[in-house]
């Protein structure tokens, strides 16, 4: 009895968690890096990772809600490599993560920062890969 009621409690527990999102960071992160033929977790000699590191850019895919972040390390990640940087927004919400996406653009755009700002959502995951060089910002 005592054991069937700690687990009851763990998945209580740890099921909003998982329920939070849709798929897990790294899906749309290998579905954005896949269809720009990326390297995804490209290895920093400082031991960070860039989340997809292509012939353009060097990319940090975040979820909506942490867009500053995004800018931060994708800053980083672009003066480390070389490489222009990218946020790509993770956009879960609809309607509800627009504001983000206007809060990431209105910093990067208003201080000139040199920076691309994607989004990728749910319905990306499912779609089919299209090939190198129709790469649509969306």
């Amino acid at each position: 009895m005592k054991r069937l009621i700690i687990t009851l409690l763990l998945l209580i527990v740890t099921s909003p968690a998982r329920a939070k999102h849709l798929y897990p960071e790294a899906t749309y992160q290998k579905v954005w890096c896949d269809k720009r033929s990326g390297v995804m977790e490209y290895k920093l000699n400082d031991k960070t990772r860039v989340d997809c590191l292509t012939e353009k850019y060097a990319a940090e895919v975040d979820f909506a809600p942490k867009w500053a972040e995004c800018i931060g390390q994708a800053l980083y990640y672009g003066k480390m490599t070389g490489k222009q940087p990218a946020c790509v927004l993770i956009m879960e919400r609809g309607e509800k993560d627009l504001k983000y996406l206007r809060r990431l653009r209105r910093a990067v755009y208003r201080k000139g920062l040199d920076m691309r700002t994607f989004t990728i959502k749910p319905m990306h995951v499912c779609e089919p890969v299209l090939p190198s060089g129709s790469e649509q910002n969306k």
